[in-house]
Order: structure tokens, then sequence, then C-alpha cells
């Protein structure tokens, strides 16, 4: 099994960048690199944004606004509401915005996806980049977990640096980006979180194996400290993977992320005796190209780390996944599943707010992506709090 363990002694040495409203938006409009593969660091940004890295942090609102802007025209954006839940007493001042979301590869969408309803004007990088970062700064997680990120370094990292998010970036070993002329490198997994209310302890970049074979699947996972409450969590983010016939790997690569959980957790709440100290939140995103039945999803519902899925709680019963978290059209003919989810800790953590999903009429006859939606697959987004310790 090939595991890459990836340590930071400070998270803060990030890429931060500023500037007026004509200068951020010339910095994000020109075509971006196509080169084969991402740049090594942040070194090597685009030499836009690279003109931008004064030092100063940029106002979210601001940004939004600039997006709006570039948006201007455009269809109606989703309009999209949380519902607040009652779930017992939490700790003050703790609650914790998590995004997942698969935002569509750049490489993918144009190349390899084949969405036949989707105009291809849609699917310029010029215009979904505005979209994607638009669908994020609407919510402002304080964790951002994203799947099927080609740009990367030359986008998302630099642009929420800039935000105050440290982040970290685990691209696929053989990503079929590559396999697409002019991309703009491999796609993989990327975990965002707010440096201004999560202090860094540890992170890992895993291959994902099966039966000691490395797959072509990759997680992040990141052990963090909450700044307010002194909490420790853990938050990992994967993509599992696709197309029918593959349930076997599926649940095979999701014990494997279980198995390397469970270690992560084991170590940062034990002592050096081996006594155990803390016991240490999960929250667990990603695209698991599986429905509510498959073996994959039973494995982390029944498992021993005591795990239960935030989106059921938008159903009447709290049992019930969405009818549907992505919703296209290709070739082969229409796909609405429920494919994507967020799992969390029932015992340490409880959920406040959950954000709904847009209507069959919002999406369109012509479903995602759309001039209205950057990507096949809708974002997830929960407000959870750590639970009162016994």
């Amino acid at each position: 099994m090939q595991t890459c363990v990836f340590r930071r002694d400070s998270p803060s040495q990030c890429v931060r960048w500023v500037g007026g409203a004509t200068r951020l938006y010339s910095a994000l409009t020109p075509p971006l690199s196509s080169s084969p593969l991402p740049p090594p660091a942040v070194t090597n940004l685009d030499p836009a944004f690279c003109q931008e890295q004064k030092g100063a942090p940029v106002c979210p609102a601001e940004l939004l606004r600039q997006c709006e802007e570039a948006l201007r025209g455009r269809a109606p954006r989703f309009h999209r509401k949380f519902t607040q839940l009652q779930d017992g007493g939490g700790v003050p001042s703790s609650s914790i915005r998590v995004m997942q979301w698969n935002i569509l590869a750049q490489a993918l969408g144009e190349g390899l996806d084949s969405f036949v309803q989707c105009p291809p004007e849609a699917l310029s990088w010029s215009r979904r980049k505005y979209l994607i970062l638009e669908e994020i700064l609407t919510y402002r997680p304080h964790i951002l977990c994203l799947q099927e990120v080609d740009h990367y370094y030359d986008t998302l990292q630099p642009v929420f640096a800039g935000l105050g998010y440290s982040s970290n970036f685990c691209p696929k070993p053989w990503s079929p980006c590559l396999d697409v002329e002019g991309n703009n490198g491999p796609d993989g997994c990327a975990l965002f979180y707010d440096e201004s209310r999560f202090e860094f302890l540890d992170s890992v970049n895993l291959q994902l194996s099966t039966m000691r074979i490395p797959t072509n699947q990759v997680a992040v996972v990141t052990m963090l400290r909450c700044r307010s409450s002194g909490r420790c969590v853990c938050v990992a983010v994967t993509h599992l993977k696709a197309r029918s016939g593959w349930e076997w790997l599926r649940s095979a690569q999701g014990s494997d992320l279980l198995r390397h959980l469970q270690t992560l957790v084991q170590k940062h709440g034990h002592d050096s005796a081996g006594a155990q100290t803390l016991d240490i939140p999960l929250l667990i995103c990603g695209d698991f190209n599986a429905i509510p039945t498959e073996e994959v999803y039973r494995r982390f519902a029944a498992s021993p780390l005591g795990l239960d899925s935030a989106y059921k709680r938008l159903s009447e019963d709290g049992s019930t996944e969405p009818e549907y978290t992505t919703w296209k059209i290709r070739p082969t003919g229409e796909c609405c599943a429920t494919l994507d989810y967020i799992w969390y800790s029932r015992d340490t953590l409880r959920v406040d707010a959950v954000l709904d999903m847009p209507t069959e009429e919002q999406i369109g006859p012509n479903r995602l992506p759309s001039f209205s939606y950057p990507s096949d697959h809708l974002s997830l987004v929960c407000d959870f709090s750590f639970k009162e310790k016994e």
C-alpha cells in the first residue's frame, strides 16, 4: 500500500494576494495555463496571480460581488435554503460549516464526460471558474472538501489562500484528465480549512488500496483543532471508483479509508502510554459513486466509528437520503442518483442545519451542468456543532 504522508509545521505559509476590483477581475479572466502537470509549488503560479501577492487578505464579499458581476446576464442561480434542526445542546459558538462538492474536472467536462444537453459555452473554464467560486463564497464554509479538482494550483489554492484558507491537494496517480488534449494536469481531491477557525495538527494523503494493491482513487485526511472550543476534529475527503460493475472495488476502498481513519484517530486520541485521552469526531466527505443500497454505504453506516449520514436529516423520518445529488444526461442516457455524502460522528457531533436540494424545476430539463450551475454534482452544505462532553 502506497501512502504519502504530508506534514506541515506552519500551515499559514500560504500565498496571499489582494488588489482592487480591476486587478482581481483581470487575474481571473485570462486563459489559464494548460501545462500537462500542475506546478510542484505555489511559487510557479500563473503570473497574473503572482502580481497580486501583497500579503493582505481578500474580502470574501468583494470577491463574491466580482463573480456575480462577471456572470451578469446569466440564467438565475439556484436559490437553496437551510433546514434548521433541533438536536440537543452543542458547545456554544462552535458551529462548523462543511461543504462537500464534486466540482467537475475541467478536462472531463469538456473532453470525456459528454454532457449531450449542455451547451459547450457553459463548459468553458472562463465561465465555470466564476460559478464555482460563487457557489462556495455564497455559503462560506469553514471546511471545504472538493473532488475532480484540476485547477488547484492556478486558481483554487491562490484564491482561497487569499481568503484565509489553508489547503492540501492529492492528485490521482493515473488521472483520466491527462488523456484529454490541452489538459491542466491530473484531477484529485482537495481539502481547505479556514485558518481563523482551525489550527492544523496533522495531514495524510492516501492512495486507497484493495487487497494491498494501490488503486487510482485517493483521499486527503486532516486533523484540526477548533480555535474557539479547543476540540479536535478529523476531516477526510475522497472520491471512490466510478461506474457500474465496480461495486466490490468501492467497498474495498471504503474499508481501506475507514482503517486509516481509525488509525489516525487512535494516534491523536491516546497518550504515549496508549490510554485514551480524547474522543475525536470524524467528518468524511466524498463522491462515493455509490447509491445508498451499495455495500460501501452499508459499511460506513455500520462502522464501529459510529458514523451517520448528515443529509438523511432532510427526510421526514431522518433515515432516507435525498433523491439525488447528481443529475445529468450522457449519450448512454439520463442519470439521477444519490452518490455524494457527508458522514459524521453521531456521538460527538450534532447536525444544526442542512442545505436543501434544488428542485427538478430549478435544475431544468437539460439537467446538469448548465449555464446556471457549473457541475453535474450538487454541493452539500451542513452546519455541525460539538456535542457537550459527558
